[in-house]
């Protein structure tokens, strides 16, 4: 196949949860997009709205940019850096891997990417799926210089602001890792205080409602802190499950670093237990039901 030679053309490879809705918005912009999914219909949905339908990965790679978004380590290693995919990718194409990750992971995609003439930048996102799909995600970005200025255009259809974290990949996956070991301890620590007020007699609602609105306003205290109130933990915008994969990404950066993560490590006992007790596919809000009622 030729390579596509469009300017505004790009490649989403990951039509899950987050990839779907973003690969949309790009579609609406009037670029020309390809499309690559594991499973035929998400990809159907996103052909049937304008997208071009891509055989395979080796195929998607023709494109001058390429998005990912996979679920973890193991699926990116699989997909592009164990399956001999670069060896086939024409020199000069812009990977930008928008999934969490570990920090060994991105050193060892970049060196892979490098090693077969192909650019790679890492842009993990913050953001539930409706950010994306409005098309305000925050995108940590991190990547040799110009890299971010070539992909910009795209950025500015799916985030509302991009973040230029460095020159080194992943110095964007271990501040996403930290942001989102941050939501977990806020988690943690709102379960304990909603259990500590329920014993009391104080209304977890009203309990919430009064500290969001005046000492933690913002969207984790507020909408966590809501889900644990009403005990709401279905339909999962992020599952325990996957919390417990960068809890552990985090834990691993902090080894790696020397750092104690003493908070991270009772966390890993109550994702543990909470999964364990079948709550792995419940929102990862529901570690909070591990404390005392």
């Amino acid at each position: 196949m030729g390579r596509i030679l469009h300017v505004d053309s790009i490649a989403v490879i990951g039509l899950g949860a987050m990839g779907r809705p973003i690969a949309h918005n790009l579609v609406k912009a009037g670029h020309e997009v390809v499309v690559w999914n594991r499973s035929d219909r998400p990809a159907d949905e996103l052909v049937a709205a304008g997208a071009r339908r891509a055989a395979s990965v080796a195929e998607a790679m023709h494109s001058p940019v390429v998005f990912s978004m996979l679920s973890d380590d193991r699926a990116v290693a699989e997909t592009f850096l164990d399956s001999g995919v670069l060896t086939q990718t024409p020199g000069g194409t812009i990977h930008v891997n928008l999934a969490t990750v570990s920090a060994g992971l991105a050193r060892r995609a970049d060196a892979a990417h490098a090693e077969h003439g192909v650019a790679y930048l890492a842009a993990p996102v913050f953001g539930r799926v409706p950010v994306a799909e409005a098309g305000a995600l925050n995108i940590l970005a991190a990547g040799k210089d110009g890299l971010i200025d070539r992909v910009q255009p795209f950025f500015d259809v799916i985030g509302s602001r991009t973040w230029r974290l460095g020159d080194r990949p992943e110095q964007a996956n271990i501040v996403k890792i930290l942001g989102n070991y941050l939501i977990a301890c806020a988690i943690q620590s709102m379960g304990e205080a909603v259990g500590l007020a329920e014993g009391a007699g104080v209304d977890a609602g009203q309990f919430v409602e009064l500290l969001t609105s005046t000492l933690f306003p913002g969207p984790v205290y507020t909408g966590y802190g809501s889900m644990i109130a009403e005990r709401r933990y279905q339909p999962a915008g992020f599952t325990t499950v996957l919390g417990r994969k960068d809890l552990h990404l985090a834990l691993d950066a902090a080894t790696d670093q020397d750092t104690p993560l003493p908070i991270g490590e009772l966390l890993r006992a109550i994702f543990d237990q909470a999964i364990a007790d079948g709550r792995g596919a419940d929102d990862w809000a529901v570690i909070a039901e591990q404390q005392p009622r």
